[in-house]
């Protein structure tokens, strides 16, 4: 208990035992959820087939799959839906990890960066296995699946996973200092993303009016680029790659120095009275 522990020497060692805290509090935060493992990514897929199964209806009654891309209709729903649960799912993974007054905190190896490392990874392995399951039942169902780029697709899914982090560690960073006021406003946010992020029309197919009001969204661009891999038939022209990429650095960063800022100042006591 008393002994001093060996530190790492080199930036490897250090890289690599950061990886290792973070890879064992992953399966903390997995197993946490639930507790048997396959129980919570059994309910994360029946959530994701809810989420497909209503678009699907509402699509059919309004009569408005002629405005989806040529292709597999399920797919197109799925590329949209996905990168939506991902985003929201790992913004609020990472929102709700354990900050510096946590009790986790008390172990000596433990610190925020392993936290916030762990909860992303852990909603990121949930939700990519899932689809990797749901893909497979529909092609053992459905006959052959064809994704036009496999690569960018994924790319996408990690560039909206990312989003979903930078965004989630402002949030981190601002909910101490306003600890009713900041969930409710990732609220509004995750809930206004069931439209702004564009998963249920094509970029392409909005007059310019419209489109001004879903491109400042980084998840827009996202979940448009993606279907321009998936689908041989569709080509994005009112989205970008850069813009998501270059919002999430800049939010990473300024949730970085935020989280670190508060860090610093951070008292068991904030909550003590709320």
């Amino acid at each position: 208990m008393f002994q001093r522990r060996s530190q790492p020497q080199t930036l490897f060692g250090t890289a690599l035992r950061m990886a290792e805290l973070i890879f064992h509090d992953s399966v903390r935060n997995i197993r946490k959820g639930h507790r048997h493992a396959l129980i919570g990514l059994l309910m994360n897929m029946l959530q994701t087939l809810l989420f497909v199964g209503i678009f699907y209806v509402m699509f059919t009654v309004l009569g408005m799959r002629t405005l989806a891309v040529r292709g597999d209709f399920l797919l197109y729903l799925l590329s949209g839906i996905f990168l939506f649960m991902t985003h929201n799912k790992t913004l609020k993974a990472v929102m709700g990890a354990e900050g510096p007054t946590s009790p986790m905190m008390q172990h000596a190896p433990m610190n925020t960066i392993v936290a916030i490392g762990s909860s992303a990874m852990s909603t990121l392995y949930t939700q990519v296995l899932s689809l990797a399951i749901l893909l497979l039942v529909y092609n053992a169902i459905n006959g052959p699946i064809y994704v036009y780029k496999p690569g960018g697709a994924l790319a996408m899914l990690l560039l909206a996973w990312f989003t979903g982090i930078a965004v989630g560690i402002v949030f981190l960073a601002l909910k101490p200092w306003a600890p009713k006021a900041i969930p409710m406003i990732a609220n509004i946010y995750q809930r206004a993303n069931m439209i702004a992020s564009g998963k249920m029309f094509l970029a392409n197919t909005l007059p310019g009016y419209m489109l001004a009001m879903f491109d400042w969204n980084p998840l827009f661009h996202e979940i448009d680029q993606a279907r321009g891999f998936i689908f041989l038939n569709y080509n994005p022209h009112f989205s970008s790659i850069t813009y998501p990429v270059v919002v999430s650095v800049v939010l990473l960063v300024v949730g970085l120095m935020g989280e670190s800022y508060t860090r610093r100042h951070a008292s068991a006591s904030w909550a003590a009275g709320k």
